[in-house]
């Protein structure tokens, strides 16, 4: 049986994707600088719940010295212009007195915590040197899950010997499971989700041992319909990422920005899709002291480069020309991912959390998704959520304090407020 949803936490869950931003975006003039001001700031805008990678493992795994952690960029300007990637200042701090500033922030304005995991995708990254990323990578891929399940319990034992473990939500094993470094053993051609299920179903039972009465899960990039066979029995929640993608996937293609193996349409891009000054793809790299870093993130450097290089009104032309004819694609595919979803919780009895959507991963300075199509997108996706009786949604995983979105508060409002409306539990 499912781990029942604390009564004390809220009847819906309007969640902002705080990630790994809320350490490495900590440095001066940041906007994680001042954590009472970022949670004052997610109220009046509708949420009672963050998202985060908690660095469990760094702080309960790795036995690596965390008291002065320094987070800092991953080189030059490189990764600037992106999402999440765009540490402005070098931070120092203890991690795990961190957390706990987290947590109390997050008492004093009555919200809850999604405690998660980002540390075998990229979190890694940001550390000064590869200590952490080494760490990770000496566990070996078939324990990884519960060792990061270990990690996580001994953290909720942590938060609660500080009084602050009532404001977690639940917990996730880690993010995006298929999506990384927790797959490096998997074969080519097999499918990723299925073989994951032992490992994940094993951490999660660990971590129900470890910590009972605690709700815990996995969770998904998209939807995997067609493998929904290999998500965990035991999961306490469903969580799942539905990026939509559709016209910017076809950009992605186009431009074969997330395929190494294929030739970098560069005369096309620099008509296209690229700033006048773009230098050439191969000259846009990380110092060869920073390389490691490549390692330890799931984004690989093309799609930095586009993103550094593109210039933002191209990118969205290029989006807008040619959505109307995947408009209705992206409404039936959206669809079908939620109702999916949706399925297989009420098959298994449990909550279900849209955690991260809904169209894609855009470059910072692009303005489709919170543009009149994108910002209509996340509308009806997290209406339908709510028609679905979901338990947390988010309104975008581009409104959060480290994005330009953030500063679009009404229709951050009025998506929360609606949400809030409908029941779930």
């Amino acid at each position: 049986m499912p781990v029942p949803i604390p009564d004390h936490l809220p009847e819906k869950l309007t969640i902002t994707l705080w990630d790994f931003s809320w350490y490495t975006r900590t440095g001066h003039g940041e906007p994680f600088h001042d954590l009472d001001r970022a949670f004052a700031e997610a109220v009046d805008r509708g949420y009672n719940t963050v998202r985060i990678c908690a660095m469990p493992f760094l702080l309960f795994g790795s036995g690596l010295d965390t008291s002065a952690l320094r987070l800092t960029r991953l080189g030059g300007e490189y990764a600037q212009r992106t999402r999440w990637y765009d540490v402005g200042a070098d931070a120092v701090l203890d991690g795990r007195a961190h957390l706990i500033q987290l947590f109390e922030a997050a008492a004093r304005h009555d919200c809850f915590v999604i405690l998660s995991s980002w540390e075998y995708q990229q979190s890694p990254a940001f550390l000064a040197d590869s200590s952490w990323y080494d760490a990770l990578a000496a566990v070996p891929p078939a324990e990884r899950p519960t060792a990061l399940a270990d990690a996580l319990a001994e953290m909720i034992r942590f938060l609660a010997e500080h009084g602050l473990d009532h404001r977690v939500a639940f917990t996730e094993i880690h993010n995006e499971v298929q999506a990384g470094h927790l797959t490096d053993d998997v074969p080519d051609g097999v499918d990723t989700v299925v073989a994951l299920r032992p490992r994940l179903e094993a951490a999660i039972d660990h971590f129900h041992r470890q910590v009972p009465n605690r709700p815990v899960a996995a969770n998904y990039s998209r939807v995997p319909v067609g493998s929904m066979r290999g998500l965990p029995r035991n999961a306490d929640v469903a969580v799942f990422h539905p990026y939509v993608y559709g016209v910017l996937e076809e950009l992605y293609e186009t431009f074969a920005v997330r395929r190494p193996d294929r030739e970098f349409p560069e005369a096309r891009a620099r008509s296209e899709l690229l700033r006048d000054d773009a230098p050439s793809p191969e000259a846009w790299e990380l110092p060869a002291d920073a390389r490691w870093r490549l390692k330890a993130t799931v984004v690989p450097q093309r799609e930095v480069y586009v993103h550094d290089w593109c210039d933002a009104q191209k990118f969205d032309r290029w989006l807008y020309s040619r959505y109307a004819g995947y408009a209705s694609q992206m409404r039936a595919v959206m669809e079908a991912w939620m109702l999916s979803a949706s399925d297989w919780a009420a098959e298994h009895e449990v909550p279900l959390v849209f955690g991260e959507g809904w169209v894609g991963y855009t470059p910072l300075l692009s303005e489709f998704e919170g543009g009149p199509i994108g910002a209509q997108v996340c509308r009806d996706a997290v209406q339908r959520a709510g028609q679905l009786g979901a338990w947390g949604a988010v309104v975008c995983s581009n409104a959060a304090p480290h994005h330009p979105m953030w500063d679009d508060l009404d229709l951050q409002v009025q998506i929360n407020t609606d949400f809030k409306k409908g029941s779930s539990r």
